[in-house]
This record gives structure tokens, sequence and C-alpha cells, in this order.
């Protein structure tokens, strides 16, 4: 299940409209999904523009959050609290300062699975005051949503495994994602390596053992 569905509005590239959206199929159920997206922490550490300095929790739903934000050619830093809420078809995140004001995650059945949309609100602040906070638009959305979509593919097929979701939630998550491009990296020379040594073993016992025998 590769189907890749996004969408975004212009308030992706301008704060001048009041919110930018994302929309992806997921193979996983609308309950599943549900409880996928309940662990606020683990989306946003999903989004590989984003990397953290500091992630605490407050209350039950609430957090503080800061780190810097890549998605625009000159990365800003932020820092704000958060509140979950849980709605009937999704969560509501509300920040409590910055030039977004409110991220939502709508849930709903699609064919083969689900759908998720992301929506990002600006509403907070007036037209004129966004114009003035440009450089604070979080354009990551769009990358953010298709990295969810491929993590919610990987979850689908292997989150039955102990060790994998103790991978993903004990070494994965709390990595940059810098350190997570050089893992993975180094994870796939490593097995060219012992494919290698394979092959090699391989053409000695075909080649040269009957030789010997």
């Amino acid at each position: 299940m590769n189907e890749l569905s996004i969408n975004n509005s212009p308030a992706t590239e301008s704060a001048s409209d009041d919110s930018a959206w994302a929309s992806i199929i997921t193979p996983l159920s609308v309950d599943a999904l549900m409880e996928f997206c309940a662990d606020t922490e683990r989306l946003f550490r999903i989004n590989p523009m984003l990397v953290f300095t500091n992630w605490e929790k407050i209350s039950e739903n609430s957090y503080s959050f800061s780190g810097v934000n890549s998605s625009q050619e000159e990365a800003f830093e932020f820092e704000f609290g958060l509140t979950v809420s849980k709605l009937d078809d999704g969560y509501r995140i509300d920040y409590d300062k910055g030039i977004k004001s409110s991220t939502e995650l709508k849930i709903e059945s699609a064919e083969q699975g689900s759908k998720l949309t992301i929506t990002d609100r600006y509403d907070r602040l007036s037209a004129a005051e966004r114009k003035l906070h440009l450089h604070e638009v979080d354009q990551s959305i769009t990358i953010w949503a298709e990295y969810l979509q491929k993590f919610c593919i990987s979850w689908n097929s292997w989150s039955k495994f102990a060790l994998w979701r103790w991978y993903m939630r004990r070494i994965w998550q709390p990595m940059k994602p810098s350190a997570r491009r050089i893992t993975y990296m180094l994870l796939w020379i490593t097995v060219i390596e012992i494919a290698l040594l394979a092959l090699g073993a391989g053409i000695y016992i075909t080649e040269f053992l009957p030789d010997r025998i």
C-alpha cells in the first residue's frame, strides 16, 4: 500500500491565507490511526524538518516544545507550549504563541485503510501582523505528511514485533534527522558488505572447493 495523496493550500508558501493542509492515505484502520496519533511527541519527531532541543510533558495533554525548524531557506528557532484536545474524528493541537494557532488532525475511513488530513491554522494574528512573521511560517507540512505516511506503512508491517517497537521508540525517535540518515546509510552499507561476502563465499565454494575434494 504505497498510495500517496498530498495536497496543500497556498498558505504553505505564504501566511496570507488562514491555513495550510495536507492529506495522506494510510494502511491503518481508523481506530489504529487514532491510537497512533495519540502519541503527540512521536508525531512531531517524525517531521524531518524539526530538530528538537527540548520536549517536556507539562500535564496529561500539555507539552513544552522547542527546537529549530529548517523548512524555510533560513532555519528559525521556535519555543512554545501546546495543548492537545481529542475530537470525535481526530485531534486538535493548540499553540500558546507564534504565528501558527493550531494543527488539526482529521481521521476518516478510506477504501484501503484510513485518511489523515493535517491542517495548520494561522488565524491568531491579523493579516498585517502575519506579513511581519512570514519567516516563522512552518512550510514543512507536505514533507511531514509524506514521512508520516511512510512511518504508518512501516508501523502497519512491523509494529507487531516488540524489538522493532523498542528500537523505533528508544533509539530512532530521539535521534536528530541527520543521525537517522547516517544510521540508514550505515545499515545499507552493512547489508551490501554482507551480501558481497556471501557472494564471494558462494563463488569460492562453487569454483574452487570442488577441485579440492
